[in-house]
């Protein structure tokens, strides 16, 4: 069924979908990595990772890129003298002792609605996390078997806002842009990023409508809200 001429619902996770999970401080990955058999993970390694998570980050801003884990590993290892023989499966190891976001039950009684009403869904969101970490997140709260498609920026390389982004998100969801609802609570990625390659969106904000966002987009102050939302669009 589609609401609207809206046939694919792409959500953004934290703060949309779930309440923003724990990151991975370096002090925590240290000793997770220290568990690991044949890795050697020297007293300064902490330190490295830190100076590397601030390099990869600031790089990573202007070009809306998306550094794996594994490689901000990789390169800490090196630069530190650890040994770490396999930086993916360390990344699954860190990623799966680090919990990730709690997702809200409202949301996602909300998304099942959804699915179970015929809509496309689609995980679109920037995360660390190997996608297998953030399916099994999904299994574990009841809602993995909901979504056609996952675009991550751990898999894909890029985030929001980059265009090619954008671009997976429409190939995810098998239809037109203009098919497509993008949710989720940042304005620039999530809202304007969206509508400027021809997908609706709609804004999750509990305070409002925020100051100077363009009026075309339309904003619910929760998750829970949306299926109303989509019914309202029947007759526009």
């Amino acid at each position: 069924m589609t609401k609207g001429h809206v046939r694919a619902v792409a959500f953004d996770f934290g703060g949309t979908l779930a309440w923003p999970g724990p990151a991975p401080d370096a002090a925590t990955v240290t000793q997770i990595l220290r568990r690991l058999p044949c890795a050697v993970i020297p007293d300064g390694f902490a330190a490295t990772f830190e100076q590397v998570t601030r390099r990869v980050r600031a790089a990573d801003r202007r070009r809306d890129a998306q550094t794996s884990f594994a490689e901000q590993l990789r390169v800490a290892a090196l630069e530190s003298g650890a040994v770490l023989d396999d930086p993916a499966a360390a990344t699954k190891e860190v990623f799966t002792a680090i919990v990730d976001a709690e997702i809200d039950p409202r949301a996602a009684e909300a998304l099942r609605e959804l699915h179970e009403d015929g809509l496309v869904c689609v995980l679109a969101c920037d995360t660390q996390r190997p996608e297998s970490v953030r399916r099994n997140t999904l299994r574990e709260a009841g809602i993995g078997d909901c979504f056609d498609g996952l675009v991550l920026s751990s898999t894909l390389g890029v985030r929001k806002p980059h265009p090619r982004f954008y671009a997976a998100v429409v190939g995810a969801a098998g239809c037109p842009a203009g098919e497509i609802l993008f949710v989720g609570d940042t304005p620039a990625k999530d809202a304007l990023g969206p509508y400027s390659h021809g997908m609706r969106a709609a804004l999750i904000s509990p305070a409002g409508r925020p100051p100077g966002l363009d009026p075309r987009i339309d904003v619910i102050a929760h998750l829970a809200q949306l299926p109303a939302y989509l019914e309202s669009l029947r007759g526009r």
